[in-house]
């Protein structure tokens, strides 16, 4: 990647000689990184082994977290279920995912091996590493709680897909906050506000920042900025280009059905 810098070199270089020049090789450099780290090209065969492995991934690690505390319990395989069901997956596709489900929860599962091929694959698809962990804490909230072998499951994937403690703690606050508007984490409407409602509660409204990951004191401008943000991570063209598998578009875009829900609340609290 070179060709910000030499274009804004020698942008510069004509603007302002050999100090613009240098102006103009520091910007270019700072295009040249934000390229190469956002434009993934992938050819059909590599997005469909991509696919197949994020699919892989994520039902071997909804396993994994199933056993976490020892036992897989009714509820949890129902909850599993009701996400296949959710994702309308075929027939061999829902056997592949239970099988997935199934080595995840056994004894001798191989977590650091399943991860670390994932995150060897998605080190420079960022968003894709943050699509798995949204599928896994959602999953693991599903029954409304979030136990510690859980949360230590969780933290270890994180840290596989090198996300810091922190940046797990503000995830894990936004999904939380997230799962408060449109559909909730089990598919049906559980949100706190709908159009027309009366005005919301304040402990709402902290709520729908937290879904946006944003403070309070945010201005207009970058509050949109930070709600254009997330619903473009969420769209729907953009999770297939960076290898979500297709049965698994319509369960991560209702996240984006959450995060307007949040945003609409906050449009509608803040003074005109």
């Amino acid at each position: 990647m070179f060709l910000g810098k030499l274009i804004c070199g020698l942008l510069g270089f004509s603007m302002g000689g050999p100090i613009g020049a240098l102006l103009g090789v520091w910007l270019g450099h700072s295009f040249d990184r934000a390229l190469s780290q956002s434009a993934i090209f992938l050819s059909s065969s590599e997005r469909e082994a991509l696919q197949q492995l994020f699919f892989e991934t994520t039902f071997q690690l909804i396993g994994h977290l199933a056993k976490a505390d020892g036992r897989v319990s009714e509820e949890e395989v129902a909850q599993t279920e009701a996400l296949m069901n959710r994702m309308d997956l075929t027939p061999l596709h829902r056997q592949q995912a239970i099988k997935y489900f199934q080595q995840g929860t056994h004894a001798d599962f191989d977590f650091d091996g399943s991860i670390d091929r994932f995150a060897k694959v998605a080190a420079r698809n960022r968003n894709l590493s943050l699509t798995l962990l949204e599928f896994l804490i959602s999953v693991a909230l599903a029954d409304g709680t979030l136990d510690p072998a859980e949360q230590k499951v969780l933290r270890a994937t994180a840290a596989k897909v090198n996300m810091n403690a922190q940046q797990f703690e503000q995830l894990l606050q936004m999904i939380l906050a997230q799962n408060q508007f449109g559909n909730g984490s089990d598919g049906n409407s559980s949100g706190q506000y709908h159009a027309g409602q009366a005005a919301p509660r304040q402990d709402e409204i902290k709520q729908a920042y937290q879904a946006l990951g944003v403070s309070e004191d945010i201005d207009d401008k970058d509050l949109k900025k930070a709600y254009r943000r997330l619903m473009s991570q969420h769209h729907p063209d953009k999770l297939i280009a960076k290898g979500v598998p297709d049965d698994m578009i319509k369960v991560a875009t209702e996240k984006s059905q959450q995060i307007q829900a949040a945003y609409e609340m906050l449009k509608k609290s803040r003074p005109s």
